[in-house]
């Protein structure tokens, strides 16, 4: 059983059931913590539309939070999210400023989560 994320017609994640709820529901439960909405819409069949402007904020929001603290703690909590939003964002053709330090690292993680995300 999957759980796909779709934009538009187009699935940028055929995620397996598990792992896409559990993306969701740490998507949404960060988009709580920093008051903004994810731009994830659980769908009546399973996945997740993506709207993609409101999610690009939402990845905004989640990289400026990790970027701004030097506490490992944190930014361990937030990577896995981050690089996963990240694929998703770059699938369906957003993007989100990244600090010059921060790009390179990122982007590797980025690549290499990809080549498992089924599209």
């Amino acid at each position: 059983m999957s759980y796909p994320f779709e934009y538009n017609d187009e699935t940028l994640w055929d995620a397996g059931y598990h792992s896409g709820r559990l993306y969701e529901s740490l998507a949404q439960g960060a988009a709580g913590f920093l008051a903004v909405p994810s731009g994830l819409t659980p769908s009546p069949q399973g996945g997740c539309t993506v709207d993609r402007d409101v999610f690009q904020a939402f990845v905004q929001r989640l990289y400026d939070l990790r970027a701004a603290t030097s506490a490992e703690v944190l930014r361990g909590l937030t990577n896995g999210l981050l690089v996963t939003s990240l694929v998703l964002l770059n699938r369906s053709g957003g993007s989100i400023a990244l600090n010059p330090e921060d790009a390179t690292a990122l982007g590797e993680a980025t690549s290499t989560l990809a080549r498992s995300m089924a599209s």
